[in-house]
């Protein structure tokens, strides 16, 4: 912090040594300016002399800010006793007035009067919280001894009431099990932040379950997924799965990820018992829900967030339909898709292709897979879905197994860490068939105990699809 020039206040020049007169501005003989010399300050430092400090009274202490001059304290106000407002801006309402002194510290009821009680922490509210009226020979003051100090008044904190116990509506917090939630996701008792619903999620529908996980790295999770079971005209079962990854670049990526995997999922629910061919129903369903994550750029919250380097909302999405005898898949980005057989007598096999920058050097023949995906842009997706996206181009493949086995749907966050085929197939359990969920918890175990660097969101869908009610318990 730079400070204005002080007058000299020394008998000699700091330059030349030579004597100076009261008020000289310039030393006489060197011309050295006496203008850049601190001034000597006025207080003193309080030393130690042979580890002895001075007292108070051998020290010159300066008058503190808030006294009258002559070392009284400035007069103490209450709050109460100050003009105040609440949140919205209006003058509080006056204070109750004060008991005369005369009153006694502890009303005592009369005989045959019903029982009352007070608050400690807000007087002139006795019906808040009615307590039994005290005995008057326990509450009654004892006279004082002389020479024995007065008796501590109880801690404040036995004088608070209790929390009220919250409803058995609200959501409870999780660390101190007592206090309520509030809307912002935090323990109005506690201060304790609250796990957010999406940063581990678990469902199972039928035969078929799904995991995702915020993971160990991310804030949130920008992962999502949909499952379900219905049934063909001719009552053949056929399961669903969508799971749908956030570009974490772009604005609401985790709205994104939700607003299509909801749409892909009802779109192919509400087409399959109609009729409509999987394949059909499966392109279909990329188109619906590249229209419900198109509409979020159009969305206030969206205004609000975007700045002018920011893309719209954008995520990746990978589905499945499995029926008795077809497998469907359909992808826009570099979510996966993998089979894996349930007897592991055929190799497993990877159902889609990455739209990525990787995947179009290998396509192009100008790296090998090794090279592509150890390169720094390996994960440059080149497809997507949102507002900004280029032309659309949903993919769709058919797929006629000829053995049981499972499908595997899969974000980049569990593929990561089992990319090929054959890693997939070794870290799927063997029975993941018959326990899809238990199976699904594994896998994304495996990509947790990798690092966890990303969002990791897994779906199992057994194949040929089981009849409805079969699955895991």
């Amino acid at each position: 912090m730079s400070q204005m020039p002080q007058q000299a206040a020394v008998s000699k020049c700091p330059s030349c040594e030579e004597p100076l007169e009261p008020g000289d501005r310039f030393c006489g003989a060197c011309g050295y300016d006496l203008s850049v010399v601190p001034a000597r300050p006025e207080d003193s430092p309080t030393l130690a002399i042979h580890g002895v400090v001075p007292g108070p009274d051998d020290v010159d202490w300066p008058v503190a800010r808030d006294s009258d001059g002559h070392g009284h304290p400035a007069p103490v106000h209450a709050a109460a006793e100050l003009p105040g407002t609440d949140s919205g801006g209006s003058p509080l309402p006056p204070p109750p007035p004060a008991a005369p002194p005369s009153a006694p510290a502890v009303p005592v009821a009369p005989a045959g009067a019903p029982a009352t009680g007070v608050r400690f922490d807000r007087p002139g509210e006795p019906e808040e919280y009615p307590l039994q009226a005290p005995d008057p020979r326990l509450t009654a003051e004892p006279a004082p001894v002389p020479g024995q100090a007065p008796a501590p008044e109880p801690a404040a904190a036995s004088r608070q009431p209790a929390p009220a116990a919250p409803d058995a509506a609200e959501k409870v917090c999780v660390a101190c099990r007592a206090g309520r939630v509030d809307d912002d996701g935090y323990c109005e008792n506690c201060g304790h932040a609250q796990p957010r619903e999406r940063d581990h999620m678990e469902q199972e529908s039928g035969p078929i379950a799904a995991v995702s996980d915020r993971g160990l790295r991310h804030h949130r999770n920008e992962d999502a997924f949909s499952v379900g079971c219905t049934a063909l005209p001719d009552g053949a079962p056929a399961s669903v799965a969508i799971v749908c990854d956030g570009v974490s670049s772009a604005t609401r990526p985790d709205d994104a990820s939700l607003a299509a995997s909801r749409a892909a999922g009802e779109t192919l629910l509400g087409a399959l018992p109609r009729g409509t061919h999987p394949q059909q129903a499966m392109h279909d369903a990329i188109l619906a829900a590249s229209q419900a994550v198109n509409a979020l750029a159009d969305e206030p919250a969206t205004a609000r967030e975007q700045g002018p380097h920011q893309n719209a909302p954008a995520c990746t999405l990978v589905g499945a339909v499995v029926t008795a005898g077809l497998l469907v898949v359909g992808w826009v980005g570099d979510s996966r898709v993998y089979w894996v057989p349930a007897d592991r007598t055929t190799p497993p096999a990877r159902l889609t292709e990455d739209d990525s920058w990787a995947a179009q050097m290998v396509a192009a023949g100008l790296m090998n897979e090794a090279e592509a995906y150890a390169d720094e842009r390996a994960h440059a997706i080149t497809g997507w879905l949102g507002a900004d996206a280029y032309e659309l181009e949903p993919h769709t493949a058919s797929f006629k197994p000829d053995r049981p086995g499972v499908v595997v749907v899969c974000t980049d966050g569990l593929w990561n860490y089992a990319e090929s085929a054959e890693e997939m197939a070794e870290a799927v359990p063997l029975d993941a068939a018959a326990r899809p969920l238990h199976g699904a918890r594994v896998l994304v175990g495996h990509a947790l105990d990798g690092g966890g660097h990303d969002n990791v969101t897994v779906a199992l869908l057994p194949f040929p699809a089981p009849s409805q009610g079969a699955g895991s318990a």
